[in-house]
């Protein structure tokens, strides 16, 4: 078990991965102190048989950069289990992104593993392996590491070579290999991964949409998500949701005022946290009426046809099994109910959920079709 602690080692082993079809990834990485991820460890490993090796970015002598120039090479396939995290890592600290990438997570739930597969579940079932799960919950900033936390470390990339060939090969089978593009896309969008002051109200769950009380909620989120990322601490370190809605509704005025609150805590009721708290609600409660946020209401005004919401519901079980995908993938119950209410700029009308499901479902809608139970299945008629 080879771990890289200089650059040029990383250098050399990236310039062999260069020769190959493909190259595994996976991180260890621990985000409970801090609000961006702390990168702990990287695994690779090479085709077939060829090398495992872990990569130390907590050495010294270390730069990642020939990792980075590895990724940029779109010759080499980057595979990767539930890559979202890895990803925003990778585009934090390197602004870079893996090209081409490979989900075997997003592929297995393609090829009709289900939703959300687990790395466990593909190792037994397709590489028919045990998977030693004793070092799960290792702190990964901590050095030495065991010859045990090394072993679990590096099987997360060497079973995924034989899972990524056999999904790979099964996406090519059947032609979906470009429902697999569709859904990395999103993967790859630096949007996905940025988190904008201004906007972390949105994320903040309220029982009102009183204008005046969101601007509070909005100045609040601001506040807390700024100090967040410039301090690189949890937003939840800061204040919680809970402890927010109680800051917006009480509208603290002073320090005095927060000594009262029930659900802050003690380190927010002083310095600089209570300070921000302040100033925040003043901002709020100068905004004008007309720049108060306004929530997504769309749906709560939805027309739904309750009677073809079900109908939609029938179809998209046929559908997902005749096409061994599950159904939540293809569509969700929200989904469905905006299609039913007339709504048509709904994903899973889009892309290849449009050829599995949303073109029927937008010909079910128009009467062009009807659904017959045959036995323990449902087919779908011309009319």
């Amino acid at each position: 078990m080879r771990t890289l602690t200089k650059t040029d080692e990383l250098a050399a082993f990236c310039a062999e991965a260069r020769k190959g079809a493909y190259v595994t990834v996976d991180t260890e990485f621990l985000r409970e102190r801090t609000y961006y991820a702390k990168l702990c460890l990287v695994q690779l490993a090479l085709p077939g048989d060829g090398e495992a090796v872990l990569v130390d970015p907590l050495s010294n002598g270390l730069s990642l950069e020939p990792l980075y120039d590895l990724y940029r090479d779109t010759n080499v396939v980057k595979v990767f289990h539930a890559a979202r995290q890895d990803l925003e890592i990778f585009f934090v600290e390197g602004q870079v992104f893996p090209e081409p990438l490979f989900d075997t997570q997003v592929a297995a739930m393609v090829c009709g593993f289900g939703e959300q597969v687990g790395y466990e579940t593909l190792v037994r079932k397709i590489a028919r392996a045990p998977l030693d799960k004793t070092s799960r919950f290792t702190d990964w900033s901590r050095r030495p590491l065991s010859d045990a936390q090394k072993t679990y470390a590096l099987a997360d990339v060497t079973h995924l070579r034989v899972i990524y060939e056999f999904l790979a090969s099964e996406l090519e089978k059947n032609g979906r290999s470009k429902w697999l593009g569709e859904e990395l896309r999103v993967l790859t969008d630096p949007e996905t991964y940025i988190v904008r002051p201004s906007e972390a109200w949105k994320r903040v769950k309220t029982r009102t949409n009183s204008g005046k009380f969101l601007a509070v909620v909005r100045e609040l989120a601001r506040f807390r998500e700024g100090y967040a990322q410039s301090r690189n601490v949890p937003r939840n370190r800061v204040y919680k949701d809970d402890a927010l809605l109680e800051l917006a509704s009480t509208k603290p005025q002073s320090i005095e005022d927060l000594s009262r609150s029930r659900l802050l805590l003690r380190e927010a009721r002083r310095g600089e946290i209570a300070e921000g708290i302040i100033a925040a609600v003043k901002a709020a409660q100068e905004t004008p009426p007309e720049d108060y946020p306004q929530p997504d209401t769309s749906n709560d005004k939805l027309q739904v046809n309750p009677a073809l919401a079900d109908l939609l519901r029938v179809l998209l079980k046929a559908k997902a099994e005749n096409a061994g995908v599950a159904q939540k993938l293809i569509a969700t119950s929200a989904d469905l109910d905006q299609i039913a209410a007339g709504q048509r700029g709904v994903m899973a009308l889009k892309g290849w959920r449009a050829e599995v499901f949303g073109d029927d479902a937008l010909r079910l809608c128009k009467g062009e079709l009807a659904l017959v139970a045959r036995g323990s299945s449902v087919d779908v008629v011309e009319l």
